[in-house]
């Protein structure tokens, strides 16, 4: 069984992070222990540019962007974290405009469902409907909240895979574990 949407594994090497262009970026924000906190995210990625002519991204987004990410639990992201996440933006970035026919920084329903779908998660009717009322803005998804919905999906996409030992599309999970993957995304 397939699971899309995922950037590179953990990047760079000792010494070459300064030679990086991204690393500027992460720098300016991280301070001296080398991370970058949910704020830090935001405004990184804000003054980046990177979310393009869209409206920047919501602390609610950048937190879950970090929690997709954080491997040792910190509630923060390293360099190599960080561009995990740069490829997966700009992944997303790219998917959205093209399925954002009309320019206007949002995407209906049905564009919405070819979005996913390209991204290679075949989902059910109820599914989608479930995504449309939670990230739709009357009855359309602004670049922000395909980012929030991208993110869920792939860190929701990984923990089932982690649980998914045959790779059969069927894990078992405890309710106490259920919880705590279901809150910490």
């Amino acid at each position: 069984m397939a699971y899309p949407g995922y950037g590179a594994g953990p990047g760079g090497f000792p010494g070459m992070q300064q030679q990086d262009p991204l690393y500027g970026y992460f720098s300016a924000v991280a301070g001296q222990d080398g991370q970058i906190t949910p704020d830090e995210l935001q405004r990184c990625l804000t003054q980046s540019g990177i979310s393009g002519s869209y409206q920047p991204f919501s602390m609610d987004t950048c937190r879950l962007m970090i929690n997709m990410l954080d491997r040792d639990m910190s509630g923060t992201m390293g360099f190599p974290e960080f561009k995990d996440l740069w490829q997966a933006l700009n992944g997303w970035k790219n998917t959205f405009a093209s399925f954002d026919r009309d320019h206007s920084g949002m995407v209906e329903g049905h564009e919405l469902q070819q979005a996913i779908g390209s991204l290679g998660y075949n989902l059910s009717p109820q599914a989608m409907n479930c995504i449309m009322k939670r990230y739709s803005v009357s009855g359309r998804i602004p670049f922000d909240e395909f980012v929030a919905c991208c993110v869920r999906l792939r860190a929701l996409t990984d923990q089932f895979r982690r649980r998914d030992t045959a790779q059969n599309g069927s894990a078992l999970f405890q309710y106490d574990d259920f919880i705590q993957v279901t809150m910490s995304i």
